[in-house]
């Protein structure tokens, strides 16, 4: 046979979504989804449709036109599923989408109880984080697409935030969309009592970084017993300065030393944390703004000796400076000043025992939980005192 002359037509990828339809009648979600979705007079029925999507996420994951136009055609799924190509438009996908929406809480409730089931995970440690995402347009349909902090550095674009809550082991337990221009910080106790309505209270301890911390949650999350593991503001380490000039660290792994201290009125211990590749990334940080910061005040005073500037004028800039480089700004004190004339001059020193903080704090973080156990369940050994 002349292998030249041989060519292949018309290929199908089989083995991703045949694969696909096995895990999936494995879980059990085609009968959740026949069961929960009720048929209407559809032509294809948006439990089928939602399959579809599912699918198309696991194996190509890219945007619904994509599907429609791509994917699917060129897949074994008309043939594994029983729909034509041409019944396959983003229209119907995201009518799909739209059928599913109604039921999102018994889906996320289906799949949690099954995959705790099959895999043995346990839901007791729960880690919650907000990200964003941002539309292109107006999105005036949308009442939740609001200007905001904007992760992706698309203050210009409308957005919504969507806060994650998962297990230990990174397996998503659900999720929540929030107005774009909800902080952080806000959402917390909304996910948290969700969380509690939708699986119950047992016996969870909740992981959020510093953007969650609030008086106020810290209030919320002690009702009832909550238990938690928060990071806390960079300033607070202020408070431990005798504890971080102290030698009794102990050594969790190479490179992370601990130490426990708890509250005066013991009800929560603070983790106190150094970690030697943080430190090296803050030092080089620091040493980079100062030296801007530096360059740009020369500026500034040749500026002054140069030209006749406007007190309002350098004090602009010099905000400008301090601002873009707030890492280092607390190292200078600066003063602008007027002369007799109006001429404006800028004075400025750097404050060395801002830098003997920044020195002893750098790779330095501080955690607080409830629960003294804790700290076992973040680095994965029990420490002590």
């Amino acid at each position: 046979m002349d292998v030249k002359r041989v060519r292949v037509e018309n290929r199908k990828d089989f083995g991703g979504p045949w694969l696909g339809l096995e895990l999936i009648d494995q879980l059990g979600l085609k009968t959740f989804l026949d069961r929960t979705i009720p048929a209407g007079r559809e032509e294809v029925p948006w439990s089928l449709m939602a399959l579809v999507l599912v699918l198309a996420r696991l194996c190509d994951p890219s945007s619904e036109l994509h599907i429609a136009e791509h994917f699917y055609a060129h897949s074994a799924l008309p043939d594994l599923l029983g729909i034509p190509p041409e019944k396959i438009n983003e229209q119907r996908l995201y009518r799909a989408l739209d059928a599913l929406l109604p039921h999102k809480e018994a889906l996320e409730v289906f799949l949690k109880n099954r995959l705790g089931d099959l895999f043995g995970l346990e839901y007791d440690l729960l880690l919650y984080d907000v990200t964003s995402t941002y539309f292109e347009g107006q999105a005036e349909a949308n009442p939740s697409a609001k200007r905001g902090y904007s992760r992706d550095h698309r203050p210009d674009c409308k957005q919504v935030c969507i806060g994650l809550v998962v297990s230990k082991c990174g397996m998503p337990l659900g999720y929540e969309v929030f107005a774009g221009n909800r902080t952080d910080v806000t959402t917390l106790p909304e996910i948290v009592q969700t969380m509690e309505r939708r699986y119950g209270r047992a016996d969870r301890i909740w992981v959020g970084d510093r953007g969650m911390v609030s008086a106020d949650n810290i209030a919320f999350l002690k009702q009832s017993g909550r238990r938690y593991i928060v990071g806390t503001p960079k300033s607070m380490l202020k408070q431990f300065q005798r504890e971080l000039l102290a030698e009794d660290w102990r050594t969790i792994r190479d490179g992370l030393e601990v130490k426990l201290c708890p509250a005066p009125d013991g009800a929560e211990t603070f983790v106190l944390c150094r970690s030697r590749d943080r430190r090296e990334k803050e030092k080089a940080m620091h040493g980079r703004f100062e030296q801007r910061i530096e360059e740009g005040l020369l500026r500034i005073e040749a500026s002054c000796r140069k030209q006749r500037l406007q007190p309002l004028v350098v004090a602009q800039r010099l905000g400008r400076l301090l601002g873009q480089n707030s890492r280092a700004a607390g190292l200078f004190e600066t003063e602008v000043r007027t002369a007799a004339d109006g001429r404006a001059s800028l004075h400025w020193k750097k404050i060395e025992t801002w830098r003997d903080w920044a020195a002893l704090s750098e790779g330095c973080y501080l955690l607080r939980s409830t629960w003294w156990g804790g700290a076992t369940r973040i680095f994965g050994k029990p420490i002590s005192n």
